[in-house]
């Protein structure tokens, strides 16, 4: 929907006309659609880039098509096919896949993290059941001490010399 906005906002200042609601609604559905189409999978910039260029191609005509003039009558020349314009859109298209693109790569890693995480806790859950406890320990207290030991160890801190320093 940002992407929208903004190419819309840009639309009007290179080409002079404001957009109707109903015009602006149809081309966020219209997005939203593209983009639920291609969310199946983490997508590249090579399929990114050209997605957002024919969504800016769409929505420059979709905008020209539902424009309400604000200039004068007299104004005597077509605002809307200029060099101007076609910048304003290549450049909303090109940050548009570039956003997109990072996004989707740090929505992928915080993914990652959380499953690494779940999986780790998993791990370490399964030695708990499987590893001798004492006997009388209930189940549940075990499977936490071992999951403490297991995140205090990850966590030790080895500063200094060694311990034991050999002197030749």
């Amino acid at each position: 929907m940002a992407c929208v906005l903004v190419s819309s906002a840009l639309h009007i200042l290179a080409g002079g006309a404001a957009i109707r609601p109903d015009f602006l609604a149809g081309a966020a559905a219209l997005t939203w659609a593209g983009s639920y189409l291609l969310g199946a999978r983490q997508r590249g910039m090579e399929v990114l880039l050209p997605a957002c260029f024919a969504a800016q191609y769409g929505m420059h005509h979709l905008f020209t098509a539902g424009a309400e003039p604000v200039l004068p009558a007299s104004f005597d020349h077509d605002h809307g096919s200029g060099l101007g314009m076609l910048l304003v859109h290549a450049l909303v298209g090109v940050v548009s896949a570039w956003w997109l693109e990072r996004g989707e790569s740090a929505l992928a890693t915080m993914l990652h993290l959380v499953v690494a995480s779940l999986w780790t806790g998993l791990i370490v859950l399964a030695a708990a059941l499987v590893e001798p406890r004492m006997p009388g320990r209930p189940l549940v207290a075990h499977a936490i001490d071992r999951l403490r030991r297991f995140l205090l160890a990850a966590g030790v801190s080895r500063r200094g010399p060694p311990l034991s320093v050999s002197v030749l």
